[in-house]
């Protein structure tokens, strides 16, 4: 994919939605780092349901120790790995309030350091929460990113470093979110939905399922 066709395929999705949202429901910074945590091998909707509970009761990280792990499990036992997840989420309340006084730090750096996060958690909290023009490379962005040619690579970090460089800067900032939301409804990974897809005359993937004129 070329330049012309990079920056047209952004310019659709931002005329068709201009200010693209993460599904997972958060109130702060805290809630989205905690939801980030649970949704891994989780459906967004599936995590919603658990924080609906969870964060009426526990919506900093000193609520969150005072339930202690038994009472985390409470509200996250419907999501999968969730006895590991609650583990995590503890930990990184308890170095919350030692380290950072209570609040998500907003470095890349900072946020890898705490359990059970990794590169993309971190980029999702630094660009949802503090709007920070990066790029968390899931399994969508990872499919629309090779399928469309947008950045092929074959590593999840070399999607991340391509798509960095190549997406236009004006639309750095909520790409994230587009592509995700591309990846979800449209460039699904067994149905692709290229008869209804907004850039399929852009797209370079062979396997269409219609053909543009």
């Amino acid at each position: 994919m070329n330049a012309a066709k990079r920056y047209e395929m952004f310019r659709r999705f931002q005329t068709a939605n201009p200010h693209p949202q993460t599904e997972l429901n958060y109130a702060s910074p805290f809630e989205l780092l905690i939801a980030v945590l649970l949704s891994a091998q989780a459906t967004d909707v599936g995590v919603n349901k658990a924080t609906a509970k969870l964060f009426p009761v526990a919506d900093t990280p000193q609520a969150m120790l005072d339930l202690g792990l038994e009472g985390v499990m409470v509200y996250t036992k419907t999501i999968g790995l969730y006895q590991t997840k609650s583990k995590h989420i503890i930990e990184t309340c308890r170095i919350l309030i030692e380290q950072h006084g209570g609040e998500v730090p907003q470095t890349r750096e900072a946020l890898e350091a705490l359990p059970g996060v990794g590169r993309k958690t971190a980029n999702v909290v630094l660009n949802t929460a503090f709007g920070q023009p990066v790029m968390a490379v899931d399994t969508h962005i990872f499919r629309v990113s090779n399928r469309t040619g947008l950045a092929p690579g074959k590593t999840v970090r070399a999607v991340e470093d391509k798509l960095m460089k190549v997406i236009p800067k004006e639309f750095l900032l909520d790409a994230h979110h587009w592509l995700i939301l591309h990846g979800r409804y449209v460039c699904k990974a067994q149905k692709p939905q290229c008869a209804v897809c907004p850039v399929n005359d852009l797209c370079d993937f062979k396997g269409k399922t219609v053909q543009m004129a």
